[in-house]
């Protein structure tokens, strides 16, 4: 999977978000100030959260951004699919909707359990999880492993 500019920067910004909870609204400057990221493009991206209903908004002075559930209920596969739709694409459509046939034909369960392998983290893990530094067992077992450290071209 590649992960793009884009939704690496939504999930950062949802973080920022997280960890400044909802007393008040966090202005988009800061957010981008904090996380290094563009403010134009920031703001694309917010807007994309905000259609999505996981980031409110108010203008103004006292304006800014904030989380539109609880930390607890958002997770990165949200906020990915926000800013860039489906986790998992087979030349644009959905895996289960690909046609293969003869030797060709394994290779929709392929893309399916692919999509499955990818939600099986993405949907696991919340803006509380990567707030908090918590993200459980699982998750930081797969990142230990050694393998997963290396790069195969």
């Amino acid at each position: 999977m590649r992960i793009s500019a884009k939704a690496d920067y939504a999930v950062r910004a949802a973080i920022e978000l997280a960890v400044s909870g909802n007393e008040r609204p966090t202005k988009g400057d800061t957010i981008a100030q904090a996380q290094a990221i563009p403010l134009k493009f920031l703001e694309n991206i917010l807007a994309d959260m905000r259609h999505a209903g996981l980031v409110t908004s108010r203008r103004g002075a006292e304006g800014g951004y904030w989380l539109a559930r609880p930390a607890e209920e958002i997770s990165v596969a949200d906020i990915i699919r926000a800013v860039e739709g489906p986790l998992a694409s087979v030349r644009g459509g959905r895996p289960e909707d690909v046609d293969y046939s003869g030797t060709a034909e394994p290779l929709q369960r392929v893309w399916i359990a692919v999509r499955a392998a990818l939600r099986s983290v993405v949907e696991e893990v919340t803006l509380a999880d990567l707030a908090s530094g918590d993200l459980g067992r699982d998750i930081e077992g797969l990142a230990k492993d050694p393998e997963a450290w290396v790069t195969r071209r």
